[in-house]
This record gives structure tokens, sequence and C-alpha cells, in this order.
């Protein structure tokens, strides 16, 4: 097995299990105002973990394993993902950044697939491809929702946590937001 490959397979452990936790965490906080995105999000996460439990066969076979490190790592992105950034962001911010999480996983299937291809490891290339299309689904369904947000524009611009948090969080980047055009303004003068 290449290294590339290698490596690979253990960064797609890291970021699908980032993608599982993130999506699920985001969807809860999005249960009360945004129930269709949230349901989308639980559904792209449900299929990470299915890709997850797959990969482990398919890996293991190879000497590839993706506990506990691996897997740690994308627990511990999706932590700091929805601790430090979420909080602040509006639905439609968290939502269009939560697609960049399944295409980084298609991106990352797309190579591994191609390096699998390179290796004459048709099984693994397989595999890949087929998590990669299915990936692709999701993605476009996401892609759909967050610009169907458009249509709800009240919508699109509520904290993307409730409660406190969310407010405290949504108040501080509005507060900074409007900071920075003020900036802008005297420097575009």
């Amino acid at each position: 097995m290449h290294p590339a490959e290698h490596r690979g397979l253990r960064e797609l452990y890291a970021m699908t299990r980032q993608l599982r936790d993130h999506w699920r965490a985001l969807a809860a906080r999005l249960d009360a105002s945004a129930a269709d995105q949230a349901q989308l999000l639980r559904d792209g996460s449900d299929m990470a973990r299915t890709l997850l439990a797959e990969l482990e066969d398919v890996t293991a076979a190879r000497g590839v394993y993706g506990r506990p490190l691996a897997q740690g790592l994308g627990a511990q992105l999706a932590t700091m993902h929805g601790a430090l950034l979420d909080t602040a962001l509006e639905v439609n911010q968290a939502m269009r950044l939560a697609v960049l999480d399944v295409v980084h996983v298609i991106t990352l299937l797309d190579f591994l697939a191609g390096v699998s291809a390179k290796d004459a490891d048709r099984e693994l290339q397989a595999f890949l491809e087929r998590w990669s299309a299915q990936m692709r689904v999701q993605e476009d369904a996401i892609r759909i929702a967050v610009i169907a947000l458009a249509d709800d524009p009240d919508l699109s611009v509520r904290p993307s946590t409730p409660g406190c948090a969310g407010r405290v969080g949504h108040g501080a980047a509005n507060a900074l937001g409007t900071l920075g055009e003020w900036v802008d303004r005297r420097a575009g003068r």
C-alpha cells in the first residue's frame, strides 16, 4: 500500500467521524428552528456512521485501523467546530459550512479511489467509488437545502444555536461584523 493511500485512509476515518459528529450536533441545535435541515444533517450523519463501520472491515484487511486516534481526532475536531464556530453562526452560515464537511470527505474518497486504482487494488477502489457516489447524493441534498434557505430569509439569519449560548455567540458575531463594516467603510473613504 502506498503511503498516500495509508495516510489518506486514516484521514478518511478522522474526517468521516468529524462529519458524523458535527452534523449530528448541528442537527440537534437546528431541530427547533430548522427541522427539515436538521433531518438532512441527521441522515448524513447516519450515512457517515455506516461508512465508518464498513471502512473498518475494508481497512483492517489491509492493516490500517482508525481507532482510537484517527477517529478520536475527528471527534475532537467536531467538538471544537461546534463549540467555537457554530454557536456564533446563523442557520444559513452553519449549513453552508456543513456542506464543506461532506465535500472534504468526497474529495478524499475520490483521491483514494485514484490511488487505489494506481495500486491495482480494485476492491478498495470499488468501495471508495461506491461511497463517493453515495456521499455525493447527500452533498446535493444539503446544498439544495442551503440554497432553499434563501426563500425564508428570516429563518436563514436566526442563530444556529438555541438559547443563551446562541444569543451570546450570535450577538458577538454581529458586533464583530458591525465593527468590521465600520472599519471598512472608513478605510474605503
